[in-house]
């Protein structure tokens, strides 16, 4: 089976994983948390109802940007995912808003009323636990799929694990102390931690959108691999790289001798490309051939037999 097609369905299939695990701990949190009267409960399930909308959304966005190239789409779908990343920080933020918003009130009414502490702390030590394990899933395959759409689905899991033990831990603290007024203020800082995701979210996503470099590492082993092969042309200059979904995108310009046959030039850019995508998977690279002037001492010249070597 082709290799991108068999990672294609690896992602889908740990988008889907996050909608059902979301969708039951959705309900158990709403429905303790309406038993318990605590906003802190409903917070965490009103944050679980945004993982979901963010799982829906990474599994359509999955499912567009593993389409081929077409004729209005001629680099790809890529930037699919990223568009989905800025809409779930989006969201992300919106939920965070809404829980600050909701504990106000609560804090202003200076009504603390809470019950079944013990079935909360069930319900929030169920979540932490399996969206531990989800979100450890998702990014594994994140990485192994180079999915912004994924990895911000399993960030959202982990910032969820984060809240949930943090729940769970004021909850044990209202069960000890009886100081009921813990559960708005603990809903507040699950939301300060929400809005903390989301804009790393929000950087990462828009960052792809607007055609940011490389990371510093990536680009460092581009220049390894013309160091590398430097004894083959004179120089290369107007190095440019940026990322649209899993795809790596990168072009340069190649200054040759002008001795250089097109024949051994092109070998060379072939054997180039080659070596730069057997060290970053899924890059598209394009080399533009310069001829040198041949009047500079830097200008090497490169014979047929050394060009055809590095091919």
């Amino acid at each position: 089976m082709d290799k991108n097609l068999t990672m294609q369905k690896r992602k889908t299939k740990a988008a889907l994983l996050s909608i059902a695990s979301n969708t039951i701990l959705i309900t158990l949190k709403l429905v303790v948390g309406m038993m318990m009267h605590s906003v802190s409960v409903i917070s965490e399930a009103i944050h679980s109802a945004l993982d979901l909308v963010a799982a829906v959304i990474a599994f359509f966005s999955i499912r567009e940007s593993g389409k081929p190239p077409d004729d209005r789409h001629r680099y790809g779908h890529g930037k699919i995912e990223s568009v989905a990343g800025t809409i779930e920080a989006i969201l992300i933020f919106v939920a965070a808003a809404y829980i600050i918003f909701e504990a106000g009130k609560k804090l202003q009414s200076k009504h603390f009323f809470i019950e079944e502490l013990n079935i909360g702390a069930i319900v929030m030590g169920i979540s932490a636990v399996a969206n531990f394990f989800v979100s450890r899933h998702l990014m594994k395959v994140s990485k192994e799929a180079d999915s912004i759409a994924l990895e911000a689905d399993a960030l959202h899991l982990q910032t969820d694990v984060y809240t949930s033990v943090g729940v769970l831990a004021g909850l044990v603290a209202i069960k000890i102390s009886g100081m009921a007024i813990l559960d708005p203020i603990i809903a507040i800082g699950v939301a300060l931690l929400i809005i903390k995701a989301s804009y790393d979210l929000t950087k990462t996503a828009i960052g792809a959108v607007l055609d940011v470099r490389l990371p510093d590492e990536e680009e460092r082993i581009i220049h390894e691999v013309l160091d590398q092969n430097g004894d083959y042309f004179v120089e290369y200059h107007k190095l440019r790289t940026r990322k649209s979904g899993n795809l790596r995108y990168i072009d340069m310009h190649l200054v040759i001798s002008k001795t250089t046959s097109l024949e051994d030039g092109h070998a060379l850019c072939h054997s180039i490309a080659d070596k730069i995508r057997k060290k970053l998977p899924r890059s598209q690279v394009l080399v533009h051939i310069e001829p040198c002037n041949g009047d500079c001492d830097s200008c090497r010249i490169v014979c047929s037999s050394a060009a055809t070597e590095v091919g």
